[in-house]
């Protein structure tokens, strides 16, 4: 028993917003992420944390409105705006790309260690 149609919808959409702006109050805007140091651990964990606080609205909200597509629409924003960020966050500024967090694989780290290093590698292929 969810909510009828016409307010099943409207109620979804707001649960989206709510998730966006709880992660544009957690974290700081995207250009921002992507400019600063790649997997920079202040940003994970507001990353983290912002989609916990999301995940945890998106259920409340679900549950009292026993509706799916409260649920199908804030949890998919939620995976969206995670994966968003996280990307943001990987991003070299040098480079322009994603990079693997240290300790992941070691042995790629050492082997991209500066940007000539990748740029070589890059024109080589």
């Amino acid at each position: 028993m969810g909510l009828k149609p016409e307010v099943s919808l409207p109620v979804a959409l707001a649960t989206g917003a709510l998730v966006y702006g709880i992660y544009s109050n957690a974290l700081p805007p995207v250009v921002d992420i992507r400019t600063a140091a790649a997997n920079h651990p202040d940003v994970a964990s507001a990353e983290k944390g912002a989609a916990w606080t999301a995940a945890a609205a998106v259920a409340a909200i679900s549950l009292l409105s026993k509706d799916m597509t409260v649920f199908i629409v804030g949890g998919g924003m939620v995976v969206a705006m995670s994966w968003f960020h996280t990307h943001a966050n990987a991003v070299n500024p040098e480079w322009g790309v994603a990079v693997p967090r240290p300790g992941g694989n070691a042995e790629a780290v050492e082997e991209m260690s500066s940007a000539e290093d990748y740029a070589s590698e890059f024109a080589a292929a």
